[in-house]
């Protein structure tokens, strides 16, 4: 399967679509049944692909930064999201089920040692995965790193990007009673997780709108309108998690454990004006992880689509197949 044509375009660096080989639903236990693809070469490198979020659900799309010649690439919806059941749901929905999720699917595929993909949320459960299973994460492929951090809860939810785009920021805050909007995160619950389905949708389509606006450098505009259920997974399940601080042992965590993974290499792929998951995060992560290469690219923003982390996502993964032998894959 050729890359997609068309210079003018960031498409030309993306493989062209193909189907899954396999799609089925796996029962994880607490109620939970999620769904697993599987497209490319049954014999090719193992890939993981991790979605963001959390609720983000997995998509066609994100097939096409491997070569289907090359790889067996591997997507799945997370706990509550996507085509997984139940949905919207919190319950026994945590950082570390979803790692246990991980490794579930791993086992069931037969996989001993695989490539682990993840953007934003993505790259967070990606690190939460290799430090608890070292030995099977064979390379890890990060972009727009969210490192589950105070501070970048903060930047996102108590004004700081709100200061670079203030009109979508008033319409995120004046749903929000004033003497609420000193803890925006708290304020969204009380709403997201009431008992009236229609409310849960207004303020879930006006969280994620939020982050919508500020995905792409490119965009300046309202964030628009989600799909109701896709909205409330969304936004559910984010605001379930950063409540919470991904139950995560202490803040920092993720860097503090940053050894764990020293054996294993990988690239950072890192917009530089990213405004969801500003570059701090990505450099304090390659400044611990002596085999982790960042790639800071220049006039892009968080989203995967942007032209040039969508160049360096295809290049490292081509990358990694000239690497299949020395990776042990």
């Amino acid at each position: 399967m050729d890359r997609v044509a068309g210079h003018n375009s960031a498409f030309h660096y993306l493989y062209a679509a193909i189907a899954p080989f396999d799609q089925r639903m796996i029962e994880v236990g607490d109620g939970h049944k999620i769904y697993v693809e599987q497209c490319g070469n049954p014999t090719g490198i193992p890939a993981v692909v991790l979605h963001g979020g959390p609720g983000g659900g997995c998509s066609p799309a994100m097939r096409r930064y491997f070569d289907p010649k090359k790889y067996r690439i591997i997507l799945f919806d997370q706990r509550g999201c996507g085509r997984s059941r139940p949905h919207a749901s919190v319950v026994a929905n945590t950082t570390w089920h979803l790692v246990r999720d991980i490794e579930i699917i791993r086992k069931q595929l037969g996989i001993d040692r695989w490539v682990v993909f993840g953007g934003s949320w993505g790259a967070t459960l990606a690190l939460v995965y290799a430090q608890e299973h070292p030995d099977h994460a064979a390379y890890l492929v990060l972009r727009g790193v969210f490192l589950m951090m105070r501070r970048e809860l903060d930047w996102f939810y108590g004004g700081g990007a709100g200061q670079f785009f203030p009109e979508q920021w008033q319409r995120f805050t004046e749903i929000i009673p004033p003497q609420e909007r000193g803890n925006l995160i708290e304020a969204y619950a009380g709403r997201l997780f009431s008992d009236d389905i229609g409310e849960q949708t207004r303020y879930a389509r006006a969280w994620a709108a939020w982050e919508n606006a500020l995905a792409t450098i490119h965009h300046d505009g309202p964030g628009g309108t989600s799909p109701a259920n896709h909205a409330r997974a969304f936004a559910r399940l984010e605001n379930h998690y950063f409540r919470n601080h991904g139950w995560l042992e202490e803040d920092g965590q993720i860097l503090r454990d940053v050894p764990l993974i020293s054996h294993i290499p990988g690239t950072i792929i890192q917009g530089r004006y990213d405004m969801i998951c500003p570059p701090e995060s990505a450099w304090q992560l390659a400044q611990r992880w002596s085999r982790g290469e960042l790639r800071m690219v220049g006039l892009a923003g968080h989203a995967i689509s942007e032209p040039g982390i969508t160049a360096e996502l295809v290049q490292t993964t081509d990358a990694i197949v000239r690497q299949r032998a020395t990776l042990g894959l």
